[in-house]
């Protein structure tokens, strides 16, 4: 009887059945990682109608994030600032700069800048920034060094996990509450302990149930 196919096919079914666990494997773990928000949402860049540049003015100039996002302490949202807070500058410097011209026009026309936004989150998820700066998380701990973003990039996945795991375990998180915005405090290098704070009036003890965050 003739052969019709060669003799190292017989080796075929016992490669494929070494070789598709390995495959399996990895084919998972590459729709894990590439559709997860570490891979997806960090890094995230969008261009803005306005070259502001957070280096320039949280880094060198040292303006507090509260001056600009002044909701961020008594409300759920970062409020982005107005077309006034700019000009209450840029009414007597950089008036003639071609960079600014898109503040000025809506300083004069009233129609505010569109500003794209960086950090979003699910219409499900609910976060409340001035519970999360009350409790002592800094700025950094979520945005990272805005200080040293001349365009403001997510820092952080913003994921369910990673929210799950401060949730968890919150004091490395923590800071005294005069240093929420201080770009430059280190947690690693500075011997603070939330339970000896004097300052705090409540535990920190934040929800790990569902409808912690989703309402």
């Amino acid at each position: 009887m003739a052969v019709i196919f060669p003799k190292w096919t017989n080796r075929v079914p016992m490669v494929l059945a070494a070789g598709m666990p390995v495959v399996t494997v990895a084919l998972i773990f590459l729709i894990w990682y590439t559709w997860s928000p570490r891979y997806t949402d960090v890094g995230y860049q969008p261009e803005q109608p306005v070259p502001f540049s957070h280096a320039l003015h949280a880094g060198n100039l040292g303006m507090d994030c509260r001056y600009c996002h002044n909701t961020v302490e008594q409300g759920p949202h970062a409020a982005i600032p107005p077309t006034s807070t700019c000009m209450n500058c840029h009414a007597q410097v950089q008036t003639e700069s071609p960079r600014l011209e898109t503040v000025r026009q809506s300083a004069e026309t009233g129609e505010p800048i569109p500003w794209v936004r960086v950090h979003l989150l699910p219409d499900y998820a609910y976060f409340d920034h001035s519970v999360h700066l009350a409790a002592g998380v800094g700025c950094s701990s979520c945005h990272g060094r805005v200080d040293r973003m001349v365009e403001v990039r997510q820092a952080e996945p913003l994921s369910m996990r990673w929210c799950l795991d401060c949730h968890r375990d919150p004091e490395p998180n923590l800071r005294p509450h005069d240093q929420i915005t201080n770009m430059d405090w280190d947690v690693a290098n500075n011997d603070y302990n939330p339970s000896e704070d004097p300052h705090r009036t409540r535990d920190v003890n934040p929800p790990q149930h569902c409808s912690g965050c989703h309402r």
